[in-house]
């Protein structure tokens, strides 16, 4: 039996002091290019990776990761290249890759057939930051049956009694966000920061991801011994952006 995404995470965990996922917008800047990306970080020694399905409104994601979206939809991205292009690094790579995207690709395709793709790409789990735990009545028991794991998430302002409902529906890990708001803005690491991690570690057993504003080694380094994950988004994607693909290796390694 195949190990689970929360045993493959406490394994990498017990090797490193803090583990590393990045993001990418499959199909930006092209399907070519994001296949390239995926190398370039998994060689950089990237622990885990989302690959974000291109939505219209990416209603969590900030300027950067929004234009990603929208030129990767220009450009030809449907959900099912998304999902051959999963499927091409899940079989070239080992590390965990997950979908990240918005409930309404999910809907459209319907939730069952949608999961069974994820399952057949090779995929791990999903993000899906609009779809709350009480409203995943279709998710859920779908994600569980195919062995899938549901990433749910916790804010600032989630109370902790939410939290301990939030962590009972999830399983993998929690990702943690750094602040209110959408991806890609300034986040403060500070003792603040540290008072709203305590909480989230005292809701739940699972591993901890923190995104949202870490753009840095030096942020990676404030993140050690508070979580398990640093999650790093449009930092990446704003590097592309200005140094092209060839720049994403020695982004990564230095970030730890």
């Amino acid at each position: 039996m195949s190990a689970t995404l929360e045993e493959r995470l406490r394994e990498a965990r017990a090797k490193k002091d803090i583990l590393l996922m990045t993001h990418i917008v499959v199909g930006y800047p092209s399907f070519a290019a994001s296949l390239r990306i995926v190398d370039a970080m998994v060689e950089a020694g990237v622990d885990l990776m989302e690959l974000q399905i291109p939505f219209s409104e990416p209603m969590a994601d900030g300027p950067v990761i929004l234009a990603a979206n929208q030129k990767a939809l220009a450009a030809g991205a449907t959900v099912e290249r998304c999902f051959e292009l999963a499927e091409t690094v899940t079989s070239k790579h080992k590390i965990p890759f997950l979908v990240m995207s918005y409930y309404n690709l999910l809907f459209r395709a319907g939730v069952k057939s949608f999961v069974a793709a994820m399952k057949s790409a090779g995929l791990s789990g999903a993000i899906v930051p609009d779809l709350p735990p009480e409203e995943a009545g279709e998710y859920l028991p779908a994600m569980r049956s195919a062995g899938l794991d549901p990433i749910f998430i916790f804010s600032p302002s989630t109370a902790d009694e939410r939290m301990r409902a939030i962590a009972a529906a999830s399983s993998g890990f929690v990702y943690c966000v750094a602040r209110k708001g959408v991806t890609g803005l300034r986040t403060t690491f500070s003792t603040e920061l540290d008072t709203y991690l305590a909480r989230c570690r005292a809701a739940t057993k699972l591993p901890l991801a923190l995104g949202f504003g870490v753009k840095e080694a030096a942020d990676v380094s404030f993140l050690r011994g508070k979580v398990d994950i640093a999650v790093v988004g449009s930092a990446t994607l704003r590097l592309i952006d200005e140094r092209g693909v060839a720049a994403v290796a020695e982004f990564v390694r230095g970030l730890r």
